[in-house]
């Protein structure tokens, strides 16, 4: 398999992942406790494609409106082609970049927002286990910048010592 296989067959694992998180936190996540998509100090604004003008919207339509907005980008077969031999188009790599900066800051919003209450119904190991698999994809395939990341650097860092700790105690 291409490299490019590898990302498309690996970014619809993880926009499944984490539409599921976004339904685990659907009962937590509302207009009324999330009027802004945040995560702390970060906010974040929605503009379905370059040149719009971005709009504020809250938590839960912002998760709406983004996991509308990938399933539509991986549902292309223009952007990511299903059929055997078809090519892949020069701007994948970009577009699958978008998706990864915008997809983070779901998880982003959950831990700066929901984590407590996460670990209240006893699913922050999921949550963990879903953000490392997601982190590390992300950091191996230079996938997002470092500073749209800024909203969780605290976290993404523990989570790159653990794993760098874990290879080293691997060998």
């Amino acid at each position: 398999a291409s490299e490019e296989e590898w990302l498309a067959l690996t970014t619809v694992d993880m926009f499944n992942e984490i539409n599921l998180l976004a339904g685990a936190v659907q009962d937590l996540c509302l207009d009324s406790t999330c009027p802004i998509m945040n995560a702390g100090s970060y906010e974040f604004m929605w503009a379905e494609q370059s040149g719009q003008a971005p709009q504020r919207l809250s938590a839960p339509k912002y998760f709406e409106a983004l996991l509308l907005w990938v399933d539509r980008q991986i549902s292309d077969e223009s952007f990511l082609p299903v059929t055997p031999g078809v090519p892949f188009p020069h701007n994948f790599r970009k577009g699958i970049k978008v998706i990864y900066k915008r997809l983070f800051r779901i998880y982003a919003h959950i831990f700066h927002s929901h984590f407590k209450e996460m670990m209240e119904q006893e699913a922050d190991a999921h949550l963990n286990h879903s953000f490392k698999a997601f982190i590390y994809f992300v950091k191996e395939f230079d996938l997002v910048e470092p500073k749209d990341l800024e909203p969780l650097k605290d976290l993404i860092a523990l989570c790159m010592r653990q794993k760098n700790e874990s290879l080293r105690g691997a060998t």
